[in-house]
């Protein structure tokens, strides 16, 4: 069945794979990127194809642009029946050194731009529902592992993934006061090779971090481009297991269910009341290096 599928951080990464496997379902697109041109060109190939597509610019931080987007989305085709919460953006280093401008950034994209999309698809899907019976909608949001886990030098990440799941558990609880015809689902993805370990190109300029990146932060990036570049399993792949849990009726959606070792093991150390369990035991020449470049001399 042809549904309407809006995307945001559409046009690169986990966001751009799941329009492509949407389009060859003969998915309606709503595509929105903060890159206006990857999106528009993005937005060729499928027109190209005879996909139906609108695209917009569209930050998701501003709660105006998002609105706009669904809008536009119900003027042109109605309200969607999933919508994929889905643009990202990352940043590490010691928790004490980061700016205000970097938790409003991250926090803007990571958590305010899921509610955004919250508040402006949400009452249109519910409104469609009203209307007609059979329609089914989905909000599938974009959390990660660090959503579950809390590794180090990931503070800022972690603590907005960790929103996001905890959002998206709490949106389908309430939808489920209001209706059975709109659902929501989460997906925590582990490290998979998108463009996201360079997300700060992007980042706006009023929110921009000053010239000299401390060590902490040069480790983190280094750490985050070694980390993402390594992911052996595609956005592709991930794009295709979201669709299919989707289909199924799964809420927590996972690129790597291997993964869920450590969150069992994080909740055992929650339940007997231990500190954080060593993120890297099974890696531990990944915290040696760390150590040992964190704790160089000056």
């Amino acid at each position: 069945m042809s549904r309407i599928l809006v995307v945001t951080g559409a046009a690169s990464g986990l966001g751009l794979e799941f329009a492509r496997l949407g389009a060859e379902r003969g998915d309606t697109l709503v595509l929105a990127d903060i890159d206006a041109d990857a999106l528009a060109a993005v937005a060729d190939e499928f027109s190209a194809r005879g996909v139906a597509v609108l695209w917009a610019r569209c930050d998701v931080a501003q709660e105006a642009e998002v609105e706009a987007l669904a809008g536009l989305c119900e003027a042109r085709f109605g309200a969607p029946h999933w919508v994929f919460n889905n643009a990202g953006v990352g940043s590490g280093g010691l928790l004490w050194e980061h700016s205000a401008a970097d938790w409003r950034w991250v926090w803007g994209v990571n958590v305010m731009g899921v509610v955004h999309g919250i508040q402006s698809f949400v009452p249109r899907m519910l409104r469609r529902a009203a209307r007609e019976p059979d329609y089914r909608g989905v909000v599938m949001n974009t959390a990660s592992m660090a959503g579950l886990l809390n590794a180090p030098l990931m503070g800022i990440y972690n603590a907005s993934k960790h929103a996001v799941v905890s959002l998206t558990e709490t949106l389908e609880q309430d939808l489920r006061l209001v209706t059975s015809q709109v659902r929501a689902a989460v997906l925590c993805p582990y490290f998979v090779p998108t463009g996201i370990a360079h997300s700060e190109r992007h980042r706006p300029r009023d929110l921009a971090r000053g010239e000299v990146r401390t060590l902490s932060q040069q480790v983190a990036q280094l750490q985050s481009e070694r980390a993402v570049s390594s992911g052996k399993v595609s956005a592709r792949q991930v794009a295709e297991r979201v669709f299919a849990g989707l289909a199924a009726g799964d809420f927590y959606l996972y690129s790597h269910p291997d993964g869920l070792s450590a969150v069992e093991a994080r909740f055992r150390d929650i339940q007997s009341g231990l500190p954080p369990g060593d993120v890297f035991a099974s890696r531990p020449e990944v915290g040696a290096w760390l150590r040992a470049q964190l704790r160089r001399p000056p």
